[in-house]
This record gives structure tokens, C-alpha cells and sequence, in this order.
């Protein structure tokens, strides 16, 4: 079975090619024991013939430096079926015939809470290239096997990278959906600096998105996104959701 964009490098070939502007969390991680016995995990199912995806596993950080980073959207693992997966949190390839119901939920209350339609239709990439870290708590799956590479070690570096933008000097919003997110908000939590804006709901998954203690249906984090962005000054644009 093929799939473009399956994992074929070795690991640490990508953490080599990560930006500088994220080396410094980076570098310390691969070089552990707990970064090497990811990377070697990895890299053994891939030789193993598993199906390994994404192959661009450090996409999210592609974009911006950790201080023009202005909302974070927390997922838990990438998409797990062939051609989907890109490396960005809830984001799929270009062109793809039938979204993930997660990502349709998502920009239906785009929609629903702007009154205008998402300017993305699959891709959000437009959303990254303005100052919006798409990232999972792990960065890599197995075909159809949700949550296979979870407990790895990938958690460690994303609480690291997230870390590393809670530090910045100034506010970040930080969109936690579900309960894994959620459990993420301690690390949000500063001291001497302007607080950041957490906004909470349920998972966006069908399952989820409607019920309660906090629907993902009509929360409308994207618009509180950009009023709270709007209200720090300095001209700081809102995000063309």
C-alpha cells in the first residue's frame, strides 16, 4: 500500500532541519535518551514496513518563531489514514474528497461564529502562516492506528515547544479542545507577565461537539481569538480564520 505521505526519513535527518528559531528545544530533546529511544522507535517501524505518517513530521514549526506565534490549536495525534496527515493539527492535504469530521465541525463554526465561510477549505496552512501553531501532542501514527505512537516520548517535546511559547513576552491564545487538550492548560500558566487567554471546549469529533459540559458547537473561539488579539495594541492583526 502506498501513501505520499508516509515517513521515509530517519528521524533525527528532520529534527536536523528544523528551524533555528526552535533548535533550542529541539536539539536538547533528540540528543536525550528519551529523544533516542523515540527516534530509534520511529525509525523501526518504519524499517519495519509500517506505515508511518506524516512524512513532514515538524511542519508545524515551518512557519513562525516561537515569538510570532499568537494562537495555539492542540490536537492529540495526526490523521491515521493515507494522504491525509500534513503536519498540521486537524489539517489535511489539499484536495482531499472527504474531510475528517473533526476538521468539518471546525469550519462550520468558523462559519457559524464569524458569518463567514472559513477562508480554508482542507488545508489550513493559511492559518499557520499567520501565527497559528497547529500542533499534536504526538507528532507521528501509524495507519490506522489512532493514538499508536502516543506515550513515546513525542508528549515531552510538545510540552517542551508549548513551554517555549508560554515564555514569550507576549499574550498567546491557546484553543483546548477535549479533554487530552485540556489537561495541557497547567502549562499556560505564568507568572510576571500579561496573562494568556485560554478558551476551553469539547473535542470537535461528532462524538463530542454537541454535548455538554462545554459544546465545541457555539463556543465561538475564533471570534473571542481575535477580540482578545484585537485588545493587546501594538497592531496586532486578527487571524483570517
Amino acid at each position: 500500500m502506498a501513501a505520499g505521505n508516509r515517513l521515509r526519513e530517519p528521524l533525527a535527518e528532520l529534527f536536523g532541519r528544523i528551524p533555528a528559531a526552535w533548535r533550542a528545544v529541539t536539539d536538547p530533546f533528540i540528543h536525550s535518551a528519551q529523544g533516542q529511544a523515540l527516534a530509534a522507535f520511529v525509525d523501526r517501524r518504519v524499517r519495519e514496513g509500517a506505515l508511518v505518517y506524516p512524512g513532514t513530521v515538524f511542519r508545524a514549526l515551518e512557519f513562525n518563531p516561537p515569538e510570532a506565534v499568537r494562537v495555539v490549536i492542540l490536537g492529540q495525534d495526526p490523521y491515521h489514514g493515507p494522504g491525509q496527515a500534513q503536519g498540521l493539527a486537524f489539517s489535511v492535504a489539499h484536495g482531499q474528497r472527504k474531510l475528517p469530521p473533526s476538521l468539518r465541525n471546525i469550519l462550520k463554526e468558523v462559519a457559524a461564529d464569524t458569518g463567514a465561510a472559513s477562508t480554508c477549505r482542507d488545508d489550513l496552512s493559511s492559518w499557520a502562516r499567520q501565527g497559528v501553531l497547529l500542533l499534536n501532542s504526538a507528532l507521528t501514527v501509524e495507519d490506522g492506528a489512532p493514538q499508536s505512537h502516543a506515550g513515546r516520548g513525542w508528549e515531552a517535546l510538545t510540552d517542551a515547544l508549548l513551554a517555549c511559547v508560554v515564555a514569550q513576552p507576549a499574550p498567546v491564545v491557546f484553543m483546548l479542545w477535549g479533554a487530552s487538550a485540556q489537561r495541557k492548560q497547567p502549562l499556560t500558566e505564568r507568572a510576571g507577565l500579561p496573562p494568556h487567554r485560554v478558551l476551553m471546549a469539547n473535542h470537535p469529533s461528532p462524538l463530542s461537539a454537541s454535548r455538554p459540559p462545554v459544546p465545541f458547537v457555539g463556543c465561538r473561539h475564533f471570534s473571542q481569538a481575535n477580540s482578545f488579539l484585537a485588545a493587546q495594541g501594538s497592531g496586532m492583526a486578527t487571524v483570517r480564520w
